[in-house]
């Protein structure tokens, strides 16, 4: 049997919220969604097209990536 403490529980809630919110905004973005991890406020989604270049301290901190999906071709 495996024990999941509080803060494990919560930081994976706090995971999938991030995640969920990546998608959300990837289908109406032109530009990637990632999900990074922070020290100070758990896990955070930005959007690539606010930053253009990702500096490497952030791109060290990725934990996940959504596609963003609208095309970019008319």
């Amino acid at each position: 049997m495996t024990m999941i403490s509080s803060s494990t529980a919560a930081d994976n809630s706090a995971f999938v919220a991030a995640v969920h919110d990546a998608e959300r905004r990837a289908q109406n973005s032109y530009f990637d969604q990632h999900v990074i991890l922070d020290d100070e406020r758990g896990y955070i989604t930005i959007d690539e097209g606010d930053f253009g270049t990702l500096p490497m301290h952030l791109i060290d901190r990725i934990v996940y990536t959504v596609a963003g999906d609208v095309p970019d071709e008319y």
